[in-house]
């Protein structure tokens, strides 16, 4: 009955540690943009690319909410964040060929979102969406030129 006691007392211990350590790993993901951009200069450079992907996928979830409330103006600018934080993690990736396949992937949903968001707005707001579209490919591109530089060659 001791033995059984203990490792009870060992396992709550064990959860109560585990709950506490996935709280704390959720509390760091639900960083505001501001922190994320605020920790970019002093992020090591092999952390710095998933960190600008964050931080592009948070500023496409501030856009598609932009446009659905109709505030088209402040919209574009979060899908001018998303494009130019794509651009950096990109940059970031290729210079320490760390995170160019989990970017890359990241990109093409990121691209599917914009997409979907495209479909629901009038052909001028749309056109908008088309050009960071346009640009998250040429990003996708050179991560993928990156990756398999062989391939390009040919």
């Amino acid at each position: 009955m001791r033995m059984r006691l203990g490792r009870g007392l060992w396992f709550s211990g064990l959860l109560s540690t585990y709950l506490c350590l996935a709280y704390s790993c959720a509390a760091l993901s639900d960083d505001s943009t501001d922190q994320m951009k605020a920790r970019l200069g002093s992020a090591g450079a092999g952390d710095r690319p998933t960190l600008c992907i964050r931080i592009s996928e948070q500023e496409l979830v501030v856009a598609s909410k932009l446009y659905a409330e109709g505030d088209f103006e402040k919209a574009q600018a979060a899908l001018t964040d998303v494009a130019a934080f794509a651009e950096m993690a990109r940059d970031y990736a290729v210079q320490s060929h760390k995170h160019e396949k989990q970017s890359e992937i990241a990109l093409r949903k990121m691209v599917r979102k914009l997409s979907d968001l495209g479909h629901t707005l009038s052909h001028e707001d749309g056109q908008q969406v088309q050009k960071t579209i346009d640009r998250l490919e040429r990003v996708r591109d050179d991560l993928m030129i990156s990756m398999f530089p062989k391939a390009s060659k040919k």
